[in-house]
């Protein structure tokens, strides 16, 4: 019943596609290999950055690893390089605590094959692809009469 509520929410109301499945497995993974998107893009630039550091408190712990064709590449001051662990896992922002988001798979992202989650979509495919057939066959349908 709870999962039934959970997905009509995410997608009906939130206008979601897919919800979260599984746990952490603690492997580090999410915390390196960083693209920071603001509004509608990805970072580019340093300036840039260092603005969204000044207005928000999150971005002071990034830092730069490099850059490719999508953007500047961060990695979490707060992972230990060690243990792969969160130094401070108990206090972590709010976009630690609700990665993976659906958003990371929008802008070309995937999980690592290690990954504890999972994203699982809300409406299996083969019902998003019966519901497109019958719609074809109404157009169809209506063409004859």
């Amino acid at each position: 019943m709870w999962l039934k509520i959970k997905k009509f929410i995410l997608s009906k109301i939130m206008k979601k596609h897919y919800y979260r499945t599984g746990k952490c497995k603690g492997c580090g993974q999410c915390c390196t290999h960083i693209y920071v998107k603001h509004f509608k893009h990805v970072l580019q630039d340093e300036k840039e950055f260092d603005k969204l550091q000044y207005l928000h408190k999150f971005y002071a712990d990034l830092k730069i690893i490099g850059k490719d064709e999508l953007g500047l590449i961060f990695e979490c001051k707060n992972l230990d390089p060690e243990t792969k662990r969160c130094k401070i896992h108990f206090w972590r922002p709010g976009i630690c605590r609700r990665y993976p988001q659906e958003e990371l798979f929008a802008m070309g992202g995937t999980l690592s094959e290690d990954c504890g989650y999972k994203m699982e979509p809300i409406i299996p495919f083969k019902d998003v692809l019966k519901s497109v057939e019958k719609k074809q066959d109404r157009k169809i349908i209506r063409k004859w009469f």
